[in-house]
């Protein structure tokens, strides 16, 4: 059975980006795809005389109206094991993007940039509670796409669930993409220690000192008891991508320590975490 994927979302939300990448990991990818005709073609790319055993549509903006919605649900009827990523941003971002690229928005709406947005966001809803993952672009370069592609799609083999752990600072906002949250701002705080504000979680007196407390270790075994429950449970419903996301004030010292920790008691459960420290270098 080959592994299809359906690449959509709001337009400049970064589908082109996302195309490439897929390409590089090498992903047969088709592009523009008319929504009417993709379940057609799907039966051509994945038909029995293709060498393609990964396949990936890139389905543009719904300006009919349900046409894109429509071409999942027909694609999901083929068999296949059938993926769909939904690339949401945040309207002030895509305003930034298309101010920059100076490129007409796709929707037809007279009133401005902004409109043509949510009249392009309010239409392609449904198409977004469809999806298997919702990835929020927002806050991400083309470089930081790219590496998030690769966690998700860069290996062949069969892992039983792609794992991102981020750390991040409650001051700078909350990740948009994140399954879990854990709140570590009960922890105390290197920041207060001269010897340690300078440094960061991976160095290694800032991580001794986040984890010689007793509060730390009694939540990472709490924390390591939960996931022992959580992760069996989320491979065995089919859950494909998981994000946990640890934060801190600032996102320097001790959600950057606790996540390089729970990195480390995945793997021992024989996941393969890609772990992102967002606000590390602010």
């Amino acid at each position: 059975m080959s592994d299809l994927l359906v690449i959509t979302g709001l337009s400049g939300a970064g589908r082109s980006e996302f195309a490439k990448d897929l390409e590089d990991l090498g992903w047969f990818v088709i592009d523009r795809l008319p929504p009417e005709i993709s379940s057609k073609v799907a039966d051509l790319a994945l038909g029995g005389g293709s060498t393609w055993d990964r396949v990936a549509f890139i389905l543009r903006a719904d300006l009919a109206g349900g046409e894109t919605l429509r071409a999942v649900e027909e694609l999901r009827a083929t068999g296949e094991r059938l993926r769909v990523v939904f690339l949401d941003c945040s309207t002030e971002a895509l305003v930034r993007r298309y101010e920059s690229s100076r490129r007409p928005h796709p929707f037809p709406v007279d009133s401005g940039l902004q409109e043509s947005i949510e009249a392009e966001r309010d239409v392609m809803e449904p198409v977004r509670a469809a999806a298997d993952l919702v990835l929020d672009t927002s806050d991400l370069n083309v470089h930081e796409l790219r590496d998030r592609v690769s966690a998700l799609y860069g290996e062949v083999d069969d892992r039983p669930m792609r794992t991102t752990i981020t750390s991040f600072g409650y001051k700078h906002g909350l990740p948009r993409d994140a399954d879990l949250v854990f709140d570590c701002r009960f922890l105390p705080n290197p920041h207060w220690i001269p010897d340690l504000r300078p440094l960061n979680g991976c160095d290694g007196p800032v991580s001794e000192y986040v984890l010689s407390h007793e509060a730390t270790q009694d939540f990472l075994d709490q924390l390591d008891d939960m996931l022992a429950v959580l992760m069996p449970s989320y491979v065995s419903e089919g859950k494909s991508y998981l994000s946990v996301a640890f934060g801190c004030t600032g996102g320097r010292h001790r959600s950057v320590a606790v996540a390089e920790t729970v990195a480390e008691m995945l793997r021992g459960r024989g996941f393969d975490p890609v772990v992102s420290h967002r606000d590390l270098e602010r």
